[in-house]
Order: C-alpha cells, then structure tokens, then sequence
C-alpha cells in the first residue's frame, strides 16, 4: 500500500489504492472482477454476474429503509492503458505508481486510472461501511466500457430491480449530468502497393511526439495536436517540394485517445534528401507556433535509418499523404442548445498498417444521431475519393436529457444543501453507459456526478484530490435523502 491509503477519506482511497495494483486495461478485468467479488464475499454480500463478465453486488437497506426504493450505482472496472514512450511499464503486470503534485494525484509516465477507478473505489467503500443511511442497493459493476461500452451492451437488466441509477463516471465537480453523446467509428482500409525503392534512396524515421493528447470526447474542444494529422501535414508539404515515398506510417493506439505520437518511414533520391527534411521541418515549426498555447510541448525528430527493401509506390503514397491530410479532426459543430457543449466532432484515432492495408479509425460522437450519420458519410465519401474501402461501424446512443428527472431534483437539493450554492446541469461530449443502461431499462432515472479528472485517457491524467471527498459528500448524503 502506498501513501494513497491515508488520503480521506480512507475507505475510499485504500480500495483506489489496492486498485492500483490490478491490471485492468479494457478486455483484461477478470483481476477486478475477482477483488470486488471478493470484498462481496467478504461483507456476506450477494453477487451475480452475467455472461459478459458484469457483476451486481446486493446490498440491504439500512435498518427501517427497507420500503425505500432500490438504488443503483454503477461504474465500470476497465481502465485505457496509455504510457510515455520512454516509460517502461508492462500494463498487463506492473502496478500503476502514484505520486502528489500539490492538491493532484497522478501515476508516474502513465495513466492513473481515475476513469473510472475512483467510482469504482467508491462503491466498494460504500459496500463496506456500516455508518450509512441507505435503502436497498444495486452496485453495478461493467467491463469494457473504454472500448465500445461493450458491457453495457451484453448487460443483463434482468439482474436490476432498481429504477433509479447513479452513474459515477463523470470527471468535473459541481456539474450535475444529465445526458451524453452518442458515438460510432468509421474504417478507413486503404490497400497498399509496394516497390523497389530508386538505386542510391536515402531513408529516415520521422517522429512527432510531445503532445498532449487527452480523451477524444471531453478533450477535444481544447484544440489539442493530433500527431498523425501534424505528421501527415508536414509530409504532404514535403512531397509538394521535391518526391518521396513512405515505407511506414502509424499514430495513435486507442479509438477513444488523441494521439499524442505519430511515427513514419519517409524515402527519397538522394538529391532531394534536404528539400524534403527542410519542408517538412518548415510545415512542423508552422503548426509549432500556432499550437503554442494549446500544446506547447510539439516535438519532431528525424534520424536516418536503412533504406527499406520496399516502399510504396508513388502513387498510394500520394493517396495516403492526401487522404490523411484531408481527414478531420476535431470539433466539427458546437450545440445550438446548450452553451459550451460540443455536439459533434471526429478524431482521427489510429493509423497502422494491417494485412497489406492502411487502416485508419476515425472514432465519431455526436449528440445528434443524424449528424453522427451524416459524419459517417462524409468520411465514406473522402475515403472513396482516394481508392479506399470505409466501413461505417456500428455505435452505441447518446442520452436524451430528462429535465424532469426526481432523481436531478433530489440531487440538486441536496448538493445545494452541502455546499451553499447550485449545482451545475449539464450534459457531456464522451459517452456515458446511462444511453444503454436507458435502453435496456425503459423508465431508468438517471444522474451521473464525479469528481474533478483532467486529462483522461493520457499520461497527464490527474484527479483532484480535495474534490474527491466533497463527491463522497454528495454520493452519501444523497443515498440518505433517497431513502428518507
């Protein structure tokens, strides 16, 4: 155990602390599974699972709150694996590192896991304690959330007898949310041809790293770098000044991440060896200076390397370099209805070389289900302008805000009774289970709350520690106003 432990309040941050150790990466949570299971067992706590791998622990209502309705709190156990390149830490083994930056807890070269470890800690303590004032409850705990909400999916809602969900997998203090965006990915398979690079070809690996990176929903309107849009720029103004071809080109790693390195085997004659490095250099100091507020830490590297037996041909390269030039990236249009939110905006997730093919994931939210599709169809339409083959994939839905909701009220009443001042009501770009949850559930009321996570789904991740025990004020003082 590590210093995480005496951070109040103590139930809570000694399972996030345990929590730690646990690999837990999206697909990898049967460890999880089996330490809630166990707390359960531990507490005398029925459990249930269903084919998935999702888990239900019963709690019973407090003395004389057995007529109170059945809550359900829910959060998921996975967590996205990201790390800095010159980490060296094995996911699937290695425990996180924790370490203070002033009122801040974050891993060391990794991510946290905070998203959504701290509502799963919460749970777990609030199956443990015995001081609560609480009516019967439900602790819904999903898998695989990270990559598709895949438990969400496969859920099972004949395990729920509640009507009412707490979803705790928000990430800003204060704010009351009350609806998502829905989201779905596109596919973009372009094919490669390859050739025999020219006699006497110099070659080099280009790398642009330093950025930031973030979650491709609730980051995105920071207007962050994307590496491989920055990467494929600077290349694309290369080859206006003198040929070249590509041997390799791959960025990011996570559907729902901005990714932060791009990395890509550039060849060319010898004699336009410097035109081609000097361009691109010139394009990257370009986006260098424009990003220089939003994300100063842009970096490029350039080292010379073997020239590879084959290239691509001239003309896929030019495809390539056009395409992934021409991709968007970011917010694409802001609400008309709710000031500040984002409703719609694609990121250009991953690029990598598959089967002979350049596949390219566009990961795509909206909180319009027509305009999800509508930015499904552009990008069909880019990727058959340049030869590819585009797969528009299935999603999952957003959540439709119930201004209504008892739940809410309750939620605001109590907040305001806590801290002295509104909450905030709002709805979220990332995707939430609540959407799916809603579906599985006709009637399901639903809030999520949390507390203060900046910069999920990166190495920068941090959670607010201060604000970690005002959410547990809101978690349990509403509970208690739920089964008065």
């Amino acid at each position: 155990m590590t210093f995480v432990s005496d951070l109040k309040p103590e139930a809570l941050w000694r399972h996030f602390d345990q929590i730690l150790t646990i690999p837990r990466g999206s697909k990898n949570e049967e460890e999880m599974r089996r330490y809630v299971a166990g707390v359960a067992d531990r507490l005398g706590l029925a459990v249930q699972g269903d084919g998935a791998g999702n888990l239900v622990v019963v709690k019973p209502a407090s003395p004389g709150r057995e007529g109170a309705p059945v809550t359900i709190l829910q959060a998921h156990l996975d967590m996205v694996n990201e790390k800095n390149s010159d980490v060296d830490h094995d996911f699937t083994r290695d425990p996180l590192v924790p370490r203070r930056d002033g009122d801040f807890l974050k891993a060391t070269g990794t991510t946290l896991g905070a998203d959504n470890g701290i509502g799963v800690a919460a749970m777990l303590a609030v199956a443990e304690a015995n001081d609560l004032v609480h009516g019967p409850l439900e602790l819904l705990f999903t898998i695989d959330e990270e990559t598709g909400l895949t438990g969400a999916t496969e859920l099972d809602a004949r395990m729920l007898a509640g009507r009412q969900l707490i979803n705790l997998d928000s990430e800003e203090e204060g704010t009351l949310t009350v609806g998502c965006a829905g989201g779905a990915g596109s596919r973009i398979t372009l094919p490669l041809e390859r050739e025999a690079p020219v006699p006497g070809a110099t070659a080099w690996e280009i790398t642009v790293a330093g950025l930031k990176g973030g979650h491709s929903g609730v980051d995105i309107h920071l207007q962050r770098g994307n590496a491989s849009a920055l990467l494929a720029r600077g290349l694309f103004a290369a080859e206006e000044v003198a040929p070249l071809r590509l041997a390799a080109f791959t960025g990011g790693d996570k559907h729902n991440a901005i990714p932060r390195e791009a990395r890509a085997v550039v060849v060319t004659s010898a004699a336009a060896r410097d035109a081609v490095r000097e361009a691109f250099a010139r394009e990257l100091e370009a986006a260098r200076a424009e990003l220089r507020t939003a994300d100063p830490g842009l970096r490029y590297e350039i080292a010379e390397v073997a020239v590879p037996e084959r290239v691509w041909t001239e003309g896929v390269t030019r495809r390539a370099l056009a395409l992934l030039r021409t991709l968007p990236h970011g917010v694409l249009v802001m609400s008309y209805d709710i000031p500040g939110l984002v409703e719609t905006s694609t990121n250009l997730a991953t690029v990598a070389e598959r089967d002979g093919a350049l596949e390219i994931l566009m990961s795509n939210r909206s909180s319009v289900a027509t305009a999800l599709r509508a930015v499904q169809g552009r990008l069909r339409a880019l990727g058959e302008l340049a030869g590819a083959k585009v797969e528009s994939l299935d999603g999952y839905p957003g959540w439709q805000p119930n201004l209504a909701s008892p739940l809410l009220a309750a939620s605001q009443r109590v907040h305001e009774r806590l801290f002295g001042k509104a909450a905030h009501v709002g709805a979220m770009h990332a995707g939430l289970e609540c959407g799916i949850v809603g579906e599985k559930v006709p009637g399901m009321d639903m809030i999520s709350f949390g507390p203060t996570i900046q910069f999920p789904h990166s190495p920068d991740e941090q959670v607010e520690i201060p604000s970690v025990a005002r959410f547990w004020q809101l978690l349990t003082a509403l509970l208690a106003d739920l089964a008065s």
